[in-house]
């Protein structure tokens, strides 16, 4: 069949090309009735508008491109979520490419993105990210950009990302609280900022109550399930004492939980358990896993509506862009019950 053009259009209604062109992109010069003219011809001819030319003539596809370490965690995925809903709602597609936590990849993805003719960039950084000279570039060409979760504050660019001190205070707290005295913190070696201000969370949480910083109980490593595991073997086979542990993330609480089941350690009343970022399958596993949740959902949603202030505004740049941190929310679950648990 032969493709119906704007011209089809205008010999059908036996008007000029440029009135039907102006209709079908709802110019104000155009009358009601002549628009609905034109779009019932259009509908019945089986028009179909062509949008790579369209975002030629006017500089803009109506494609947002969305950056993530991974799709596999269900916090990202939570978050884009968010991110597609409220630009699916506004006109705008979203292009999406994971960097599998490789600043290599995120580099490639980000030219992809770019090559794309994407309309800006929302991105959460991989986690071996040691400069931003690529996001720097973005910002130079005077395309939008912003950050969720993770991002470069030292960049003039918006972002919406949780209060990570408060949540590692509060995980660390509820541990306390719950009747834990020795209280392991499992982190990253990776000099990434999310990570460090839940350990200054967890750090002044113990200074709080009274318990010492015990530098043996700070495990650091790569995230990972299997990181889990090795935490508890390495604590159980130098004999340091532990009844508690605070892990960066809940994939590695997963590994610590397997661990201690392979060694008849009871969770929670020998050892309790918390994690960080609510993943799906810590309400499924036996124990159920206590967490913080990061508010994912709505973190997409914030970081959408920032980015289309800042496409409205059009001036990408010219002021200090905003910074929303939200608050963590504590999730008590079986994991961290004891030893002398009490509901408060």
């Amino acid at each position: 069949m032969k493709k119906v053009t704007i011209l089809d259009i205008a010999k059908e209604l036996d008007i000029t090309f440029s009135t039907v062109a102006r209709a079908l992109n709802d110019h104000p010069a155009i009358s009601k009735n002549t628009k609905e003219l034109v779009k019932a011809a259009a509908e019945r001819l089986g028009y179909r508008k062509n949008k790579i030319a369209s975002s030629l003539r006017s500089g803009k596809s109506n494609i947002i491109g969305v950056l993530v370490p991974s799709l596999d965690v269900s916090f990202f995925s939570s978050v884009v979520h968010g991110i597609e809903s409220i630009m699916n709602q506004n006109g705008y597609s979203v292009l999406l490419y994971q960097s599998q936590e490789s600043y290599k990849k995120e580099d490639k993805g980000i030219e992809t993105l770019l090559n794309s003719r994407v309309d800006g960039v929302i991105a959460s950084i991989a986690i071996n990210r040691e400069d931003s000279g690529t996001y720097e570039d973005i910002i130079n060409r005077n395309i939008p950009l912003a950050f969720f979760d993770r991002s470069l504050d030292d960049l003039n660019a918006p972002s919406v990302t949780i209060d990570d001190y408060k949540g590692g205070y509060m995980a660390t707290e509820h541990l306390i609280k719950a009747g834990y005295k020795n209280i392991v913190h499992i982190t990253e070696t990776r000099n990434l900022a999310i990570f460090k201000e839940r350990m200054r969370g967890y750090k002044d949480a113990l200074k709080a109550y009274g318990l010492p910083l015990n530098e043996d109980l700070i495990l650091k490593g790569n995230l990972s399930l299997d990181f889990g595991k090795e935490c508890v073997k390495n604590l159980t086979s130098r004999k340091i004492p532990f009844d508690a542990i605070f892990t960066l993330e809940d994939f590695t609480a997963m590994g610590v939980i397997q661990q201690l089941k392979v060694q008849h350690i009871n969770i929670p009343h020998e050892v309790g358990i918390i994690g960080f970022a609510n993943e799906a399958f810590g309400s499924l596993v036996s124990p159920t896993l206590s967490t913080i949740d990061q508010q994912t959902n709505r973190m997409g949603e914030e970081i959408a509506l920032q980015f289309l202030k800042m496409l409205k505004a059009g001036d990408f740049y010219k002021s200090a862009p905003l910074r929303i941190k939200l608050d963590p929310i504590l999730i008590i679950r079986e994991s961290s019950q004891g030893p002398t648990w009490e509901n408060i």
